[in-house]
């Protein structure tokens, strides 16, 4: 009776109801380990062992999403044997996010796209062979990529150099692109009775329009007119007026002549490693892609996804790469600027070790990639708002960042994405030809800020289209560049640029509307053994229309060439190749990544 009485006391003074029992709260966390099982149930005591299998069981239990749902990903190594594909099936809903993330710290849960190489026998006494059961086209030992064997040899481990040169073999094959004249004496004798049909020529083919790198297999060799013939085309012709094209000759047993070199003998299974130190290290890539996000459509994305802190290592490269189509048209579709087709990767090119496509709100945070065979990530046409922040990617193989919108004049399908706090390093190492740090094409809309690029073969960050794309058509629009640090570029190419533009603003007025501030660009000076036959390096360079820009506050070290090269079709205040450069406007403790950067910084 008294207890009655006080809480009867209590409602008349306070107004206070009496509480009532609330529905249980949905669980938003939820655990992956590699000690979890199939009959796992989620749960920190009985967790999931894959983050396939979180993905699968979420399907269900996300179907009325009430809170944004964590998936805590303990440390360990995942070994990734099938790309991990989420799709609209996947996205969070109701407002709501699902992240899969490194639940005990930045980089500690790994997935990893390979595995390793055993059944090694002694081949001689430095080199071992193993029988193998499936291709790949690259390899790492004790995490560092191993080269594949190469002639000439290349001068070290940082560095693509030397070449060999193609010549003018014949006066009517200058427009050739299956057949590469070489130099009697640069071409081992032996091959012309034992011409291995493993081998490979990588090229920047072009002559002295050395732009892009191709790298394909060849089919022959012909020693009385001394030339090579390769299995696919080239991307340009070998000779010009003003050079031949560099290239090196690779993938056979006879160039397998120093440590940290692999020779691959498709046609019998077999391959051949001299390592640096335990062969018991080395691994081969199971797959070009780990994870893939695609929604079906444009019209079905993938959505409200993050990936947070994970450590993606190893990826695949692909047996024969040219960069786009030969001329317009060839990619069979009517468009309408088919030219367009010589700037868009081939649609067997078109992958990452992380691929982005037909998305919506995605964010890959405080992720750590590296040693990936192609493109670190890729966002492939429709794609909205995708975040990468705060991540280290290194030695990649070709791009870092890529994102690649559609054909121009056809939708703008791509844009507003958000490319901040990164450091990536190592850029271009099995494409050199026209590898960046981070490339943009046919994409606006996007802030690009904190970033460092350092060490790559061409381009720290580039923005694409093409010169015969209207303005109206065009789409590389209101793109924001601040505080950015690119060093070492331009290390294996000429006429290039560290931030460089192609056919962005084509015909007046050329509205400003690309801006770019607080960049420190260092010194772009190439390797003097590659002998590169082409014009020099540049710090900026605004090339064929790279119009409508504005360049405040940019810094630049030493050049080759022009550390500024433009048509008077851009704003720029307070530059270091201009008379009344002022230091002091340069915010110097700004530039670069933030001290919230999650990583160590590579050395």
């Amino acid at each position: 009776m008294i207890l009655r009485s006080l809480g009867a006391i209590v409602l008349l003074l306070g107004g206070v109801t009496a509480p009532t029992p609330t529905a249980a709260r949905p669980s938003c966390d939820y655990y992956v380990s590699t000690t979890g099982n199939d009959r796992g149930d989620g749960t920190a005591q009985r967790p999931w062992k894959s983050i396939e299998q979180a993905r699968d069981q979420l399907r269900a239990k996300k179907r009325q999403q009430k809170c944004d749902i964590v998936v805590n990903v303990k440390a360990g190594d995942y070994v990734v044997d099938k790309t991990i594909e989420f799709t609209e099936a996947d996205s969070g809903e109701n407002g709501h996010k699902i992240t899969y993330r490194s639940a005990d710290g930045p980089g500690k849960a790994r997935l990893l796209g390979a595995r390793p190489l055993t059944g090694w026998q002694k081949y001689n006494d430095n080199i071992y062979k193993t029988k193998v059961d499936r291709n790949f086209y690259t390899l790492f030992e004790d995490g560092k990529r191993a080269t594949t064997a190469r002639y000439p040899n290349r001068k070290s481990d940082d560095l693509w150099s030397p070449y060999l040169f193609s010549v003018l073999g014949e006066p009517e094959k200058e427009a050739v692109r299956q057949w590469l004249y070489f130099k009697p004496e640069d071409v081992p004798q032996e091959w012309d009775a034992d011409f291995d049909k493993n081998a490979q020529v990588v090229v920047w083919s072009g002559g002295s329009w050395s732009w892009f790198t191709d790298t394909v297999p060849l089919g022959g060799a012909d020693f009385r007119k001394n030339f090579f013939t390769l299995n696919h085309w080239a991307r340009y012709a070998f000779v010009n007026s003003r050079s031949g094209s560099r290239y090196f000759l690779q993938n056979t047993l006879r160039f397998l002549d120093q440590p940290g070199e692999y020779y691959f003998d498709f046609a019998n299974s077999e391959v051949y490693y001299w390592p640096k130190g335990s062969i018991d290290k080395v691994v081969a890539p199971t797959v070009k892609t780990i994870l893939s996000l695609k929604g079906s459509s444009p019209d079905r994305r993938v959505q409200n996804l993050g990936f947070d802190g994970l450590a993606l290592q190893y990826s695949d490269f692909v047996d024969w790469y040219r960069a786009g189509w030969i001329s317009e048209g060839d990619s069979g579709y009517e468009h309408k600027y088919p030219v367009y087709d010589r700037q868009i990767e081939m649609p067997r090119n078109r992958f990452g070790m992380i691929t982005v496509t037909n998305s919506r709100d995605i964010d890959l945070t405080r992720l750590k990639l590296s040693d990936t065979g192609f493109m670190g990530i890729y966002m492939l046409f429709d794609n909205e708002r995708v975040k990468v922040a705060d991540s280290l990617l290194e030695n990649i193989g070709a791009d870092g960042i890529k994102v690649e919108g559609g054909y121009p004049g056809e939708g703008d399908i791509s844009g507003h994405h958000t490319i901040s706090n990164n450091y990536i390093y190592h850029v271009g190492e099995l494409v050199p030809g026209d590898a960046a740090g981070i490339e943009l094409m046919s994409t606006g809309n996007n802030t690009v800020s904190n970033i460092v690029v350092k060490h790559s073969a061409r381009y720290g960050i580039s923005l694409e289209v093409r010169p015969e794309v209207k303005n109206e058509d065009n789409y590389a629009r209101n793109n924001s560049f601040s505080y950015i640090r690119l060093e070492e570029t331009g290390l294996d190419s000429g006429d290039m640029g560290a931030f460089y533009t192609y056919g962005v603003s084509n015909t007046e007025p050329h509205l400003k509307d690309n801006q770019v501030k607080q960049m420190v660009i260092g010194d772009v000076i190439n390797d003097p053994g590659g002998a590169m036959p082409d014009s020099g390096t540049r710090g900026v360079h605004m090339d064929a229309g790279g119009c409508g820009f504005t360049f405040e506050n940019i810094e630049v070290g030493k050049v080759s060439d022009d550390k500024y090269q433009s048509y008077k079709c851009n704003d720029v205040t307070n530059a270091n190749w201009a008379d009344g450069f002022d230091a002091s406007k340069m915010e110097y403790d700004k530039i670069g990544v933030t001290s919230a950067f999650p990583y160590p910084i590579p050395e």
